[in-house]
């Protein structure tokens, strides 16, 4: 057996052998939360500390260089009245003369909340500070939030500054890039990783491998008894270490990695934080009451990153356009440790066609045509991009290519032609069983459902007795890597088109609606592995995954979504096309017009380019071709196989990721230190709840994101609240806030509905449905759009009444039948009988001594005496059950009642049992010995001192019972 399959079996079995036996782990929070700039004419300082604030640190900047950073951090952790005397010291320090104005030598600039980097053009270096946050989302305790603003402060002074004229340009470009848009960052969650990478990391056997560097309990245990209370200190037991884990992120999906990269090595890494950039959205899902959190992450990949028709393919390198990793995560959120409690996530990637290609955009057309730039015979590219894929998420790898084959004139199956062989090429060097499939526009069937049984999903739990005693054939089928604490993802699904914006999107839908059915069903809370369409549920999570394609569109296209999930299911409103023919034109104003200044933006934020004296101006490039293909610059030293086109030690690691291995190469990511238990940088609690705050419940996080209950279940009483009943949409809590703008329109939509064909299951959402760009509208002009009906609420009493309220409403579709008509003469006898029969048994319970005739005599079928319709005799209470009570209030108010027998052998009972505990408690804790010897000396000294307590207590009890005994 190979040696890295060897480490693979060692860390997933080993780990669950000596689980109990070694130490828990525990994910670090960042020290570093808050930030205060204080500012002197000759140095900045930078004094972070951590939520609660009584832990410091201070960084210091020098502000004398014109073109250099000079960063100094003394490693020191402060506490409150340190950092005080500290800043106290450095005021007066500074001071000028008393007399002048200013005296102040040190002023307080401006509060942050983290660093998003170091950043210089043509003159001196800039710090980027985030100073508006937002939370987004909580995962287990740890919280995800949205930078809302920032602030670009310029180091050195203005003494010592050498301007340049180009150098406000160069600021605008970069600012370009608005960081209040869409970027992400957590203090204690590592948002480039998966949910599967974080978990699987804390249960991995550290002691086990020597490479990893542990630090002893010397080097942690630095801290006073008042920063970190151990209970067990006092008592002379040994402290409970828990490992804390800090790794290094996946620098792909990182976007501040080159403007943290010159002080990475300098500072301590709690000054370290990295963003991402993409999408994230949580909503609540309510079942009866118990709270399901339901997270939608998007990471965007910052390789090969930029605008929609500037950046097409791959780089040499492997690197595909607009790629972008979209992970689903739901857990139990009535448990919030990731220890105790239940999550599941799932992963799907979309990304451009692994292949050299781009679209000519000089034409001035809404579809350039696309030319293939390079021949690749041996797919070197999408070997190296597959290598990738393998490496971070296993196998098998399922491409779902939504491109084209049928045209009228030959523009994306250009694409498929080339993908297609590529992929066969490279199938035929590996294991039949790690092949990478090839899907080609079945976005129905094969998509939803295999796919999930093939890659199977996350979960840190076992299967439930649920799943035992009433089994699931769908159930058992569900791929993946199964370990004794439940089950891993193996392989992933790369969903392409185009553009991957549209189709993209909404396919991902489709297959991520179906992992959620087998995610909730793994956690319990359904009976069985499958979500209708239009049930709460599934509008909660449509609605995620819109505002995640809008975002992501937005982001590479220039617009929103062109073409929706209503749209392909062929039940969106009329008035939708106008929509889109907006949303078409704004794309294609943006990528005419303002992509190639978004493209600047995104290449100098990313340090794609850097601005120097000897190089032209990033304005004066005529491509950024050779900036996103470095390799293309120099001869390659090592050029790659052809057969053997993965990564060493990858293909022995399958199906589990090569990334989630716990080998020596992989440890080498990952910082581990020997901690106590009760450290506040591993407290996820204190993190959390902030009991030294004072919070609102009503401001809380939980209470203002989107509820299922308060977005979607009927306000009507009397309808099932589940959110997996299905109903229609004039049944859900949405429809109460139709405003009154939009009376007209919805009033012509269900005058539409009426002739319009039933909505398409489905298994009948295939290849007709439409492109995510803008062309082929002619082709499906013919198919007639259902627009979905909704029931007007206004809020006046008063509304106004339209011709078709007049009119008898239809009630053949929901009921089968005809209402309208008048019912027939069998119909009105059955219904009199009935009735009849009803103001008969009223009559008699009222009045039983009654004899009508013509009455029937019915009896009611209770268990009490009285009972009727009209009155409900009350049940009795047993004496027993009132002196209980009683004496229950009598206690409230202070008034006991003298023991009675019973009482007293209750007592002596217990007094017995706690004696009884205490003797062998004492025992219990006698220590072990190494010798006889040993062992009868502590017998002969400590241990028989302890003996002649014992007995006293024990015979001093006896008399106390026999005291007692003769008293009464």
């Amino acid at each position: 057996m190979h040696k890295t399959s060897k480490s693979l079996c060692c860390g997933l079995c080993v780990q669950q052998r000596k689980r109990r036996k070694m130490p828990p782990s525990a994910a670090i929070v960042s020290g570093i939360q808050r930030m205060v700039l204080y500012e002197t004419r000759a140095r900045y300082f930078l004094v972070g500390s951590n939520q609660a604030q009584t832990r410091h640190r201070v960084l210091k900047i020098d502000r004398t260089e014109p073109k250099d950073l000079v960063i100094i951090d003394d490693k020191h952790v402060y506490n409150q009245q340190e950092v005080r005397e500290l800043l106290g010291r450095l005021d007066l320090g500074n001071r000028t003369k008393i007399s002048q104005k200013g005296s102040s030598g040190l002023s307080r600039a401006l509060t942050a909340f983290g660093i998003v980097g170091f950043v210089r053009f043509l003159e001196g270096y800039y710090i980027v500070l985030i100073t508006k946050r937002r939370k987004m989302a909580d995962i287990g305790g740890h919280s995800i939030y949205k930078i809302e603003d920032t602030s670009m402060i310029y180091i050195p002074n203005d003494s010592v500054r050498v301007t340049h004229p180009d150098e406000a340009r160069y600021v605008r470009i970069f600012q370009n890039v608005d960081l209040s848009s869409n970027f992400y960052f957590s203090y204690s969650y590592d948002l480039s990783h998966s949910l599967q990478y974080n978990l699987t990391l804390l249960q991995r056997p550290y002691e086990l491998w020597s490479s990893v560097p542990i630090l002893s309990n010397d080097e942690i245990h630095t801290k006073s008894k008042q920063d970190c209370f151990d209970i067990f200190e006092d008592e002379g037991l040994p402290t409970q270490v828990v490992y804390g884990v800090r790794n290094e992120p996946y620098h792909k999906y990182v976007w501040n990695g080159k403007l943290l990269e010159r002080i990475k090595d300098i500072v301590h890494p709690d000054w370290l934080m990295y963003i991402i950039h993409g999408f994230c959205g949580q909503s609540k899902l309510l079942i009866y009451g118990h709270p399901v959190h339901i997270t939608l992450i998007a990471r965007r990949s910052s390789k090969f990153a930029g605008t929609r028709f500037l950046k097409r393919g791959a780089n040499c390198e492997g690197d595909v356009a607009n790629e972008v990793e979209t992970e689903q995560i739901v857990h139990d959120a009535s448990v919030m440790s990731f220890t105790a409690g239940s999550y599941s996530s799932y992963v799907q990637v979309r990304g451009s066609v692994p292949l050299y290609w781009s679209q000519d955009i000089s034409t001035m057309m809404p579809k350039p045509p696309i030319r293939l730039d390079q021949a690749d015979p041996y797919a070197h590219v999408a070997a190296l991009h597959f290598d990738q894929m393998l490496q971070r998420f296993g196998s098998p790898i399922i491409i779902l290519n939504l491109v084209k084959k049928r045209e009228k004139r030959k523009h994306e199956k250009l694409l498929s032609e080339e993908l297609y062989p590529a992929v066969i090429n490279l199938n035929q060097f590996l294991p039949p069983e790690h092949s990478i499939e090839y899907i080609a526009w079945d976005m129905a069937r094969y998509t939803k459902r295999n796919v999930v049984k093939r890659t199977g999903f996350f979960i840190n739990r076992a299967d439930l007795y649920c799943h035992t005693i009433r089994p699931d054939d769908r159930w058992e089928d569900v791929g993946g890597y199964l370990t004794s604490s439940g089950r891993l993802q193996t392989g992933v699904l790369r969903t392409n088109c185009v553009d991957c914006l549209d189709r993209t999107n909404t396919a991902q839908f489709m297959v991520g609606k179906c992992a959620l059915a087998y995610q909730l069903y793994a956690l319990g809370m359904i009976d069985k592995p499958k979500l209708q369409f239009d049930t709460d549920c599934v509008r909660l999570f449509e609605e995620l995954y819109e505002d995640h394609g809008d975002t992501l569109s937005l982001q590479y296209g220039g617009s929103q979504l062109v073409h929706r999930v209503k749209t392909y299911r062929k039940i969106a409103p009329w008035t939708q096309h106008s929509k889109d023919i907006m949303q078409t034109l704004s794309r294609y104003y943006s990528n005419a017009f303002s992509d190639a200044d978004r493209q600047d933006a995104i290449n100098l934020f990313l340090q794609v380019y850097q601005p120097a004296e000897s190089k032209p101006h990033l304005w004066e490039l005529p491509t950024d071709f050779y900036l996103h293909q470095s390799s293309t610059m120099a001869l390659p030293q090592d050029r790659r196989s052809y057969t053997l086109w993965w990564t060493q030690g990858v293909l022995s690691s399958l199906p589990v990721p090569y990334d989630e291995v716990p080998c020596d190469e992989t440890m080498k990511q990952v910082e581990v230190k020997r901690m106590n238990r009760f450290d506040e940088s591993i407290d996820i609690y204190t993190e959390f709840f902030k009991p030294y705050e004072i919070t609102s419940f009503d401001d809380t996080f939980c209470i203002a994101m989107t509820n299922s209950a308060r977005e979607f279940m009927p306000k009507t009483v009397g309808l099932d609240p589940s959110p997996f009943t299905v109903r229609k949409p004039e049944e859900t809590g949405k429809s109460v806030l139709v405003s009154k703008s939009s009376k007209e329109e919805t009033v012509i939509q269900r005058k539409t509905a009426a002739s319009a064909p039933p909505a398409p299951s489905e298994e009948a959402m295939s290849s007709s449905s439409e492109d995510d760009s803008e062309e082929d509208r002619d082709d499906d002009a013919t198919v007639s759009q259902r627009s979905t009906p909704i029931k007007l609420l206004t809020e006046s009493v008063e509304s106004t009444r339209t011709l078709e309220d007049m009119q008898p409403q239809q009630t053949k579709e929901p009921y089968g039948l005809n209402l309208s008509d008048f019912p027939d003469e069998k119909d009105i006898v059955i219904y009199e009988s009935f009735a009849h029969l009803g103001e008969n048994q009223h009559q008699v319970e009222k009045n039983r001594n009654a004899r009508l005739s013509g009455v029937l005599p019915l009896e009611a079928v209770s268990c009490f005496p009285e009972d009727s319709v009209f009155e409900v005799l009350a049940p009795q209470v047993d004496t027993d059950s009132r002196n209980v009570f009683e004496r229950h209030v009598l206690t409230g108010q202070g008034q006991l009642r003298a023991l009675c027998r019973e009482d007293m052998l209750m007592y002596r009972e217990y007094v017995k049992n706690r004696y009884i505990y205490l003797y062998v408690q004492i025992f219990s804790l006698t220590p072990k010995f190494q010798t006889d010897r040993e062992e009868e000396c502590f017998r002969g000294g400590e241990q028989s001192a302890l003996l002649p307590m014992v007995t006293s207590l024990a015979e001093g009890t006896e008399s106390w019972r026999e005291e007692e005994e003769q008293r009464e």
